[in-house]
């Protein structure tokens, strides 16, 4: 079911020229450990002045916006929370344009599916994206990830992680370490 979505929307953006990764759950399935995600989250490399775009292929992919004054909301949020008709499967579009973003949608790794490629974050902006997030579940996850992939490129994440630290005036570097030291 979510493969067959995954490609669908894979199609549809790369027809509309609209860059992407898939992010969160999804993406955790391909590098950690298997866990129930009842959703789809796709990071999308434009802003939401682009909103219009977007929903023009919305149709097309079989989804249905669910929230009502979308423009409103999305331009609040940057997302655009979506469900597949079908299935019953969230989809979230999830808008950026920040050089980060931009930069890991270029990293992003190409995944066969079928006769279909389907862009997924690299497994270091996966861990980033986790470390921002920073719940529970996302913590659960990135020990999983690490540890079932050993290669990882830890001076990639702590660069952006420090970035983020300073912009934001976080400690997310300060949580990667504590997890890297938990792990070893």
């Amino acid at each position: 079911m979510f493969q067959g979505l995954l490609k669908k929307i894979s199609r549809e953006l790369k027809r509309a020229s609209i860059p992407y990764m898939v992010i969160g759950g999804q993406a955790v399935l391909l590098y950690g450990e298997p866990r129930l995600t009842r959703d789809i989250d796709i990071a999308l490399g434009i802003g939401v002045n682009k909103l219009g775009k977007v929903k023009k292929i919305i149709p097309p992919m079989s989804l249905k916006i669910l929230v009502k004054n979308d423009k409103e909301f999305v331009e609040r949020t940057m997302v655009l929370p979506t469900i597949d008709k079908k299935s019953g499967i969230r989809v979230d579009f999830i808008f950026s344009f920040s050089p980060y973003e931009r930069g890991a949608i270029e990293r992003a790794k190409d995944i066969k599916m079928g006769r279909t490629l389907v862009k997924f974050a690299s497994l270091e902006d996966v861990v980033i994206h986790k470390v921002i997030s920073g719940r529970g579940r996302d913590i659960e996850d990135i020990k999983s990830i690490l540890l079932k992939n050993p290669g990882y490129d830890s001076d990639y994440i702590a660069r952006w992680l420090k970035e983020f630290d300073h912009s934001l005036g976080e400690n997310f570097l300060e949580i990667f370490t504590n997890i890297e030291k938990e792990i070893s």
